[in-house]
């Protein structure tokens, strides 16, 4: 696999998850079987024997890589790991407990198959959250702030499927969490956005890392940066129209601030 030229390179970043990564890689294999990928499975940590597993699996997956950090550093800087060993043009990240389908991996991708060099991101929103009543509550509630802040028009910017361009997120500043801001960031640098609906399912193993009070009291201050980063920043040349798809929301903001087209489906 190293001597073939890698299109899409998936980037899973994980903790903890021993009993979501086979079935997980699995789908992401059969998704992808007419691609060139790889995939580069981030261990944030784990002390479950994730590492292990993922040895074990490399012989059932050839075009898996598997990178380990020996502390937990964050969903952030494991997403970020992965994308700097990542040998594709196109980034496709999702979480690593199974609650983003990999057969949803296709819808993202075809807004980059449409061929606008533009376009920076595809952010996956799910359509139907499988996750309890309180952290559903709980995510409308900071979605909404987030948008008043930012004005990126993304209603679901925490959905871990996503789809970008590595030059694009390597152009991004980094900071803690900032892969809860891709969209406002991406628009920041110039680039163009678009938003997927995407499927979503319950979490079959294991347990969320964060509680609804932890997940609020982390994401305040970062929203307050995030916000403070697009203040600092010019808004850069008006976009030109993108493409348009089924099931897709294209954004971009212009000179004059944030612009949000409504494709149908």
């Amino acid at each position: 696999m190293h001597d073939e030229a890698i299109d899409i390179s998936v980037v899973i970043p994980v903790r903890d998850e021993a009993g979501s990564i086979a079935p997980l890689l699995d789908e992401v294999a059969a998704a992808l079987a007419e691609r060139a990928f790889e995939v580069i499975v981030v261990d944030d940590g784990s002390g479950d024997g994730t590492s292990q597993i993922l040895q074990r699996l490399a012989t059932r997956h050839p075009r898996l890589r598997h990178h380990r950090h020996p502390q937990s550093r964050g969903q952030s800087a494991a997403i970020r790991s992965g994308v700097r060993l990542a040998r594709g043009p196109l980034i496709v990240t999702l979480d690593g407990d199974g609650q983003n389908p990999p057969d949803q991996i296709p819808v993202l991708l075809a807004a980059f198959d449409a061929g606008n060099p533009r376009l920076g991101l595809v952010q996956g929103q799910r359509l139907v959250r499988q996750d309890n009543l309180g952290k559903k509550l709980a995510s409308r509630l900071a979605n909404r702030i987030r948008m008043a802040l930012l004005h990126d028009g993304v209603s679901d910017s925490g959905c871990g499927l996503k789809a970008f361009r590595r030059e694009a997120y390597l152009e991004l500043p980094f900071f803690d969490h900032i892969h809860r801001f891709m969209p406002a960031m991406m628009l920041r640098e110039g680039w163009q956005i678009a938003t997927a609906g995407v499927m979503h399912r319950p979490r079959g193993s294991g347990r969320s890392k964060y509680s609804n009070i932890a997940r609020g009291l982390v994401g305040i201050p970062d929203l307050l940066g995030a916000a403070w980063l697009i203040r600092r920043s010019g808004r850069g040349e008006p976009a030109p129209p993108l493409a348009t798809g089924p099931h897709l929301t294209l954004n971009a903001r212009p000179a004059s601030g944030p612009a949000h087209e409504d494709i149908p489906s």
